[in-house]
């Protein structure tokens, strides 16, 4: 029996992996987890064969880091013989392999890392995108194999020798659930029911933006775009929640449009929610590959997002409208845009749809078993 680590910072970034868990499972494998206070969750305990929790900060200079996480970590391999260790998000993927790295080749242990967007990119600030360069030189050695999310990213490990070229590996993403994202499978009555929720008539245009209310995500940029675009008819909906949250409510009440936004909270009807609307949204100044992108694009839905890693390779091309981080006006042009040219807008969408061929979950679990079926052999 086969038998795999998935290794991250906190337990919700597993969600990244859990289509890829369960396919492995059903083929008998043994998957577990690690991730700070995984057992104590109530969700994912039960989704892998077993779980193990460290003690870890999001705070790369945190002492504990590589004083504490590093023998919990051993104390594991110990325990459990792996085949594969996947490890991913930048804390967890440098504090890990520095723990396996004296094990690893012992024990014919390979260690993966999926960057999920590194930490250093284009725009970012120098200071911090020394360190966190410094840090995945570092970690390099270490590494087996280094999967990377979006064009950028590849670029820049082979830019500064990350890892040996033919061990950087492009895998876009961890899959679209093409099932609960398809369009055709996407009851035309809820999506009527969630716009009278909104109080929307049928010539009211809805914006989407589903994220985190936190500072990268910019939301304050769409709130302005949205009240600078002077369209009265037009509402704006946020589906997430966050640190910043009360203070975008005040934005919008001091804009002058809190009665056309609509801070909605937690959903667990996104493909409904982005089915009822004109187009979304994603102001961010850094991502890795971000889903709900892929997911409007799949969805057909028209999408306009910054000029940044991940964004760009999706949205280039005829599939979207892209606008560079912070210019609000750009932002509004693009949102006025889809309201003049509907039927532009559309074929946009259309062929945003079609560029999700290669981002379906099927394709990338088979692709993911590829590399580990490699990486077993090697």
């Amino acid at each position: 029996m086969n038998k795999l680590l998935i290794v991250t910072t906190i337990p919700t970034t597993l969600n990244f992996f859990l289509p890829l868990t369960k396919h492995l499972r059903d083929r008998g494998w043994q998957v577990d987890a690690m991730a700070k206070e995984l057992s104590t969750d109530k969700e994912y305990p039960d989704l892998f064969d077993r779980v193990w929790d460290v003690d870890w900060s999001r705070n790369p200079l945190e002492p504990r880091n590589l004083i504490i996480a590093p023998q919990q970590i051993r104390q594991v391999l110990v325990r459990e013989e792996y085949d594969i260790v996947n490890v991913s998000t930048p804390v967890a993927a440098f504090v890990a392999r520095y723990a396996l790295n004296s094990v690893r080749k012992k024990r014919k242990l390979k260690v993966i890392y999926t960057a999920q967007g590194f930490h250093f990119y284009r725009g970012g600030k120098p200071l911090k995108n020394a360190m966190f360069l410094t840090l995945e030189r570092l970690a390099g050695p270490w590494t087996d194999y280094l999967v990377v999310v979006n064009r950028e990213d590849e670029e820049a490990a082979q830019r500064y020798g990350l890892v040996p070229a033919q061990k950087v590996r492009y895998i876009p993403g961890t899959g679209i659930n093409v099932d609960r994202f398809n369009p055709n499978a996407i009851d035309a009555a809820e999506v009527l029911k969630v716009r009278q929720e909104l109080g929307l008539r049928q010539d009211n245009p809805l914006f989407l933006s589903v994220g985190e209310f936190i500072p990268r995500k910019r939301p304050w940029d769409i709130l302005k775009a949205f009240a600078q675009m002077g369209k009265p008819q037009a509402h704006l909906a946020f589906a997430g929640r966050g640190q910043i949250l009360q203070e975008m409510q005040q934005l919008a009440a001091d804009l002058g449009v809190q009665n056309q936004v609509h801070f909605l909270g937690m959903r667990s009807d996104i493909p409904t929610l982005m089915r009822a609307s004109t187009a979304t949204l994603l102001a961010s100044e850094q991502e890795g590959l971000p889903n709900c992108v892929m997911e409007s694009l799949y969805l057909e839905i028209p999408t306009i997002g910054t000029e940044i890693r991940g964004t760009r390779d999706l949205l280039e091309g005829g599939c979207g409208l892209l606008f560079k981080v912070g210019d609000v006006d750009g932002l509004a042009r693009s949102m006025l845009w889809i309201l003049d040219r509907p039927e532009e807008a559309r074929i946009m969408a259309k062929r945003g749809r079609e560029r999700m061929t290669e981002y379906g979950l099927p394709q990338i679990i088979k692709v993911y078993e590829a590399l580990y079926a490699e990486a077993l052999s090697a």
